[in-house]
Formats: C-alpha cells, sequence, structure tokens
C-alpha cells in the first residue's frame, strides 16, 4: 500500500473518534457517571494520538494526488491548512482529556469544569474535523464540490436512456 491508501485508511478515525467522544462524554454528564466521562477522556486522547499518522500519511498522498487530473495544487493546500489547524486542535483536545482524566480520577473539585472545557475544546475541534473532511472528500469526490455540474464527465450506462432510467422494453 501507498502513502495515499494508508491516508484514506487511517484518516477517517481522527474525524469519527472525537464526534464518538462527544456523544459519550455528553452522556457522562447527563448520566453523571464518571466512568463514562473517563471513557470519553481516553476516546479523545486516542483520536488525538491518530491524529499524526493521518497528518504523517498526508504528506505522502499528496504527491501522488498531484498527479491525478482534476485535483489542484489549490484544493491540496487548502485541505492541509485546514488539517494541520484541526491536527493541533485534535493535540489540545487530547492532552486536556488526560488532564481531565487525572483531575476526575483524582476526583478534584474543578474536574467537571475541566470536563466542560473538554467538551468546549471537542466542539472547536469537530468544526475543524468537518472541515478537514470536506476539503479532503472534494480532492477525490467531485460530486461534493460547490462548483460540480452533475452533466459534465457523466458516462452513460449502456442499458440508461436519456434521462437516467433503464430501458426496460
Amino acid at each position: 500500500m501507498n502513502d495515499a491508501h494508508w491516508h484514506l485508511v487511517i484518516n477517517h478515525f481522527p474525524i469519527i473518534i472525537p464526534v464518538i467522544g462527544s456523544l459519550v462524554l455528553i452522556g457522562g454528564f447527563v448520566l453523571k457517571s464518571d466512568v463514562i466521562k473517563r471513557t470519553a477522556y481516553v476516546l479523545f486522547a486516542l483520536g488525538a494520538i491518530l491524529a499524526y499518522p493521518s497528518k504523517y500519511t498526508g504528506e505522502g498522498a499528496e504527491e501522488i494526488a498531484e498527479k491525478i487530473n482534476g485535483v489542484t495544487k489549490k484544493m491540496i493546500h487548502n485541505h492541509e491548512e485546514i488539517a494541520e489547524t484541526f491536527a493541533k486542535l485534535s493535540y489540545l483536545l487530547g492532552g486536556l482529556s488526560l488532564l481531565a482524566l487525572w483531575t476526575n480520577w483524582k476526583q478534584k473539585s474543578f474536574a467537571n469544569i475541566v470536563g466542560i472545557i473538554v467538551l468546549v475544546s471537542a466542539m472547536f475541534a469537530l468544526y475543524y474535523a468537518k472541515q478537514t473532511g470536506t476539503s479532503g472528500g472534494e480532492i477525490r469526490h467531485t460530486e461534493i464540490r460547490a462548483d460540480y455540474n452533475s452533466t459534465e464527465g457523466a458516462v452513460p450506462d449502456g442499458n440508461m436512456n436519456q434521462t437516467g432510467e433503464g430501458d426496460d422494453d
């Protein structure tokens, strides 16, 4: 497997894990469960750890993507800039989560405040996760680009008529 393939395999984890972690953390606050909160903190730390290989494999994926027709350096640069911000926010979220895990484990009086800070930080990270995923998806999925024209590049199937319906006759 080349770096582009590895990037495609790994890059979804740092995006999906904070979504799950946020839901788990909200559940921990609603149910007032320290165990559930700790689970969320570990998930955020895992997401931060996986942000590194995603970013690392992105460099090699860039070299490959630059050679693909229809992929511009501007698209790649835009994705790279957003992804770098997301990676930094992921690392921050992971660090704050480890602090929250410690404060929760030691039953510090300010543990819930740190937990709320983690949740707010997760919301910022999730915004950039969405932006990173969208900008990365636009590199290879022309159908999600803002300038997508559904009539360009369409290759009709031999069994399809002009309306896109199959000929049953």
